[in-house]
């Protein structure tokens, strides 16, 4: 860096570099400063970052612009689009060009005219970077604001005096450059940060937990995997995972693909692509839900934290005529209700496994996957589904606040298609609730991290599959249960009293006698003969009014049938039924109501519901648990179901039995002699 009184001369891409990347990190991280006052802390990102890119780019195609210069001169104005782009390419030796005369240094040279010539700038790269800068950080906008606020010279003149070549910055450098920029605007930006950003602990326990098993496969000279993450935000999980695989295994590749909805997150995860060397064109932007960007794709490894309970009404009708086409789409075991479309993506991801090869996943969710939705609802199915094909591996519970956005509990869920040997019909459980340290300073919701050593202590626990106080093992049925239904007899007594009588008058059928949607002469006439009929009954009952109590319902509907024909009254079936309704009451010592067959038919007030578990004869359990209670009590097996749901929280409950009463006491007598105090010293 060469300095000229105050200011600050700009220097080449083959000049001085800063000595290692946390140097850069931090040279660029102190360029946020000059927007202070007229840029939020969580604005920062929009201006830095885009800016972090272009310089990068800016400095690889240094040794190369001359030639991308004079290719273009030569290419005919009518060559296809995509002749040109691939002609420019060649000319780089990138997978990025730019055709304009300007680099950082010349664009310092004509400050009247710097927003319209670095506008222009950006407007000659080709068609992925134009893009990805311009739309989707829409960084047009935020040139126009550095501008009017007086700052795009003096940004632009700072960017200018760091070297970020190739020669001086490798791609895996200055890769951990971006990770680290990215990290810290998110962490400034606490109010959106969880939106699109997974704290890193969290991702090295999921990478972790992915790969701890794989290690013997993972370790072969020249192995290549792929991975992908299906809400992706900003990259992180695909850039963790990345460094865990560089670390455990050098000479391994791992090839990430990724899509998110969000323009900006989406934007960022393609410039940390971009910036490391990578296939950028792997990662895609938009709806996960409505199109698969790498739709016919499977892949080997998959992690993913996706917004919790998001709702996908606005896209429901796309995803219900997918769910239509059954297991030929990817929604086929099952939707989840449209206030949370969690188990939507893990559907998603299990369409992405390979048939024939291992794969991969995990994911995190907040508590609901794990048991909303009783038996035969669509959460319950996608549950049963998953557990029945013996997919799911394990479920690892998290400490609560770890997340900016949210303080709630979060799992990470393990499946696999090849589980091993050992594996097969176990599902594990791990309480990791309790491994946790106090941040010293809070961000956002997120007060708690992970510390490293938990996460191999987790890892261990996971790989060694004991059980232990946080290690629960269990069979793939322990999650199952018949949801059955318990009926019990209705038993109603009769009698005529003025209290009943008025409730046959309210019933809705005897007032319907009386109504019409008739019009005119027919309609008055149909309602003065409703009229008619409702006195006739009302007398008739009148007449039957006494202390007699029918406990049998077919004696009483005899009796009431007879007094009716005796008074030449002719009641409609419906009628009859609301009568004989209001009439009644229920009454555990009158006789069972059965219907045209002889069978007893169900009080609905008393019916219940109970679950099995599937390793319980449901006969057996009945005889066992409900008929001592209740011995008129049956099942209606018709409408027994199967249902999922792993209640994690039951399996580690730890008794605490309460504090004894004389401590309690003792601490009584101090908190009152502490108030007597207090109040001594105000009344004196």
């Amino acid at each position: 860096m060469i300095c000229a009184g105050n200011s600050i001369l700009p220097i080449s891409c083959t000049g001085k570099s800063v000595v290692n990347h946390q140097e850069k990190t931090a040279f660029i991280w102190a360029i946020a400063d000059l927007l202070r006052g007229d840029y939020k802390q969580s604005e920062y990102g929009r201006v830095i970052l885009p800016f972090t890119v272009l310089r990068r780019l800016d400095c690889i195609q240094a040794t190369t612009k001359d030639q991308v210069l004079a290719r273009a001169k030569v290419l005919p104005d009518t060559a296809a689009p995509e002749m040109r782009e691939q002609a420019l390419k060649s000319a780089s030796g990138h997978g990025f060009y730019n055709t304009s005369p300007y680099d950082f240094p010349k664009l310092l040279q004509d400050p009247d005219d710097l927003t319209d010539n670095l506008k222009a700038y950006i407007n000659a790269f080709s068609t992925d970077i134009r893009e990805t800068v311009g739309v989707h950080f829409k960084f047009f906008d935020q040139v126009q604001r550095l501008d009017e606020a007086d700052l795009l010279f003096r940004i632009v003149e700072r960017f200018a005096n760091i070297d970020l070549g190739p020669a001086r910055v490798t791609n895996l450098q200055m890769g951990y450059v971006f990770e680290e920029l990215i990290r810290r605007f998110s962490e400034q930006s606490n109010e959106t940060a969880g939106e699109h950003f997974t704290p890193r602990e969290v991702i090295r326990l999921m990478v972790d937990l992915l790969f701890t098993e794989d290690g013997d496969a993972l370790t072969q000279p020249g192995v290549i995997k792929t991975l992908y993450d299906p809400a992706c935000g900003t990259g992180g999980m695909l850039s963790v995972a990345e460094d865990y695989l560089r670390d455990m295994a050098p000479d391994a590749k791992l090839i990430v693909f990724g899509q998110e909805l969000n323009g900006e997150s989406y934007a960022t995860c393609k410039s940390d692509m971009l910036i490391k060397g990578q296939r950028a064109e792997n990662i895609a932007q938009g709806n996960t839900f409505t199109t698969d960007a790498h739709a016919g794709r499977t892949f080997d490894y998959m992690l993913s934290n996706p917004p919790f309970g998001v709702e996908w009404k606005k896209v429901e009708k796309t995803i219900r005529d997918e769910a239509g086409r059954g297991f030929s789409g990817r929604f086929g075991a099952g939707l989840p209700r449209v206030s949370d479309g969690s188990l939507l993506f893990l559907q998603h991801m299990i369409s992405k496994f390979h048939d024939d090869a291992p794969s991969k996943l995990a994911i995190v969710f907040n508590g609901s996957p794990l048991f909303t939705g009783g038996a035969g609802s669509g959460e319950s199915e996608i549950r049963r589904w998953i557990i029945e094909q013996d997919w799911l591996e394990a479920i690892v519970a998290l400490p609560d606040q770890l997340f900016y956005n949210t303080g709630i509990s979060t799992y990470i869920w393990v499946l696999t298609n090849r589980k091993p040997i050992r594996r097969k019909g176990k599902v594990q459980l791990i309480d990791a609730s309790a491994m946790w340290v106090k941040m010293r300073r809070s961000l956002g919701e997120k007060r708690k991290e992970i510390a490293e050593d938990d996460i191999h202590r987790v890892a261990q626990v996971f790989g060694d599959m004991e059980t232990s106080d946080i290690s629960k093992l269990f069979d793939n049925t322990d999650f199952g249960f018949h949801r059955i239904t318990v009926e019990r007899p209705l038993r109603l007594n009769f009698t005529v009293t003025a209290e009943r009588i008025v409730a046959v008058e309210a019933s809705k059928s005897f007032q319907n006698l009386a109504k019409t949607r008739k019009k005119g002469a027919e309609g008055q006439q149909e309602v003065a003969d409703g009229e008619r009929l409702q006195g006739a009954i009302l007398s008739t009952l009148r007449g039957m009014e006494g202390d007699a109590l029918w406990s049998n319902r077919e004696s009483f509907s005899v009796a009431l049938r007879g007094a009716f024909k005796s008074s030449g009254v002719s009641v409609p079936a419906a009628t009859m039924k609301a009568v004989l309704m209001a009439l009644s009451e229920r009454d555990a010592e009158a006789d069972i109501c059965t219907d045209r067959k002889g069978n007893p038919e169900p009080d609905a007030e008393l019916r219940d519901n109970e679950n099995v578990p599937l390793k319980e004869d449901i006969d057996e359990y009945f005889t066992r648990e409900v008929r001592p209670h209740v011995p008129d009590a049956w099942i209606d097996h018709s409408k027994t179901k199967i249902g999922y749901e792993v209640p994690f929280n039951r399996h580690f409950y730890r008794y605490e039995p309460p504090r004894p009463l004389e401590e309690i006491d003792a601490d009584l007598q101090v908190l009152g002699r502490e108030i007597q105090n207090l109040l001594s010293e105000v009344i004196t």
